[in-house]
């Protein structure tokens, strides 16, 4: 087994068939770790981050990637220089993790251990299916060289398992209030509008649906200031770029809610393998007393039934209105891996102090 270290950002693009190749066959395979969504990430939202990914090779394969960047140190969050999973920060990238040939996991990890075990630098990994990730391998082999581990649980991701459902199946293990005000919203909007429900798949329907769900969204949000889905050009170009790459393989679901003509609500969806994708939405609030938030997402969920998804993943967040529709939720962490030197103790302090005073302060700018 070679390990390659890939710091030049064409020799990354250019691996884009041998990573999704790869990421397909492995226990990692999640839409957020293809090669489509780190590189248009890369692009747009790196921030000064080198590359650093390491790659396994055996008789010239690729059987495992560690997608990562070096990034520099934050002194003002006392955060040393670190390595991190591509795909990290706020733009939502759920299931990060190590990629590696089924079966060879272990191997793997343990190569990618001894090559960062020479550098000594720490590793802060993030939004990781908890229980249930490959790189756990790879911070166990770390351990085995005398690196220390801390984990911490981040955030929650209801699902709605569609094994075997029909909508009408799916309605029935609703509570009955959920399930008859979904009736009842689907049911009245006819009456009161000439609706229409479009969905954009195709590349030439990319720019026009996702400015429609950019401005329902702001329209929804941007007075609360309690999203930051859109709020920068970078974001919206990495969305630009990622939504046609998505398109060109089959991958993307807008819906949009006409009423009269009018966009009234939007939902952008990612169908990828087995599971539906629920990544943001947005409504018109002059729609509001319709519920069309709540029949878009009602909608999108059939659709996902009736094209024969297995799961409708709402990724990270706690919000209420995602438990009316979801009765099961997996736990998403972070593990922050620490060198056996004298650096990475006071690294793991501050770190430590920093994130408990800030965490206080939120605590006492709410009681204000």
């Amino acid at each position: 087994m070679n390990i390659e270290l890939i710091k030049d950002q064409e020799a990354f693009l250019g691996l884009r068939d041998e990573w999704n190749s790869l990421l397909k066959s492995s226990a990692s395979n999640a839409v957020f770790l293809t090669h489509q969504w780190l590189s248009a990430w890369w692009r747009h939202l790196s921030e000064g981050r080198e590359l650093s990914i390491l790659l396994a090779r055996e008789n010239g394969n690729v059987i495992g990637i560690l997608p990562i960047a070096r990034r520099q140190p934050q002194y003002a969050r006392m955060m040393p220089t670190l390595l991190e999973f591509l795909g990290s920060g706020l733009i939502g990238s759920d299931y990060l993790d190590l990629i590696a040939k089924p079966g060879r996991e272990a191997d793997v990890s343990s190569a990618f251990a001894a090559h960062l075990h020479t550098r000594g630098i720490m590793l802060q990994l993030s939004q990781l299916r908890s229980g249930n990730c490959v790189v756990s391998h790879l911070v166990k082999g770390l351990q085995q060289h005398q690196w220390t581990a801390a984990q911490t649980k981040l955030n929650v991701c209801p699902y709605i398992d569609l094994a075997g459902l029909t909508w009408e199946r799916y309605l029935a293990n609703l509570g009955p209030s959920v399930r008859k005000n979904i009736n009842r919203y689907l049911r009245i909007l006819p009456t009161h509008f000439e609706m229409r429900m479009s969905c954009a798949k195709a590349v030439s329907e990319v720019d026009d649906s996702l400015d429609i769900l950019i401005d329902l969204h702001r329209k929804r949000w941007g007075a609360t200031g309690l999203s930051e889905a859109f709020q920068t050009s970078e974001i919206i170009a990495f969305h630009r770029e990622f939504a046609r790459l998505a398109a060109a393989e089959g991958w993307l679901r807008i819906l949009v809610l006409w009423l009269n003509g009018q966009p009234a609500a939007s939902l952008y969806g990612l169908r990828y393998g087995p599971t539906f994708y629920f990544y943001q939405s947005g409504f018109d609030p002059a729609f509001n007393k319709h519920s069309v938030g709540v029949a878009t997402m009602g909608l999108a969920i059939k659709s996902a039934i009736e094209e024969g998804a297995l799961e409708y993943d709402f990724l990270h967040g706690d919000e209420e209105y995602k438990f009316h529709w979801a009765s099961a939720n997996r736990d998403l962490g972070r593990t922050e891996v620490f060198p056996p030197h004298a650096r990475a103790r006071l690294f793991r302090h501050a770190i430590h102090w920093n994130r408990a005073a800030r965490k206080m302060a939120r605590r006492v700018l709410r009681k204000a």
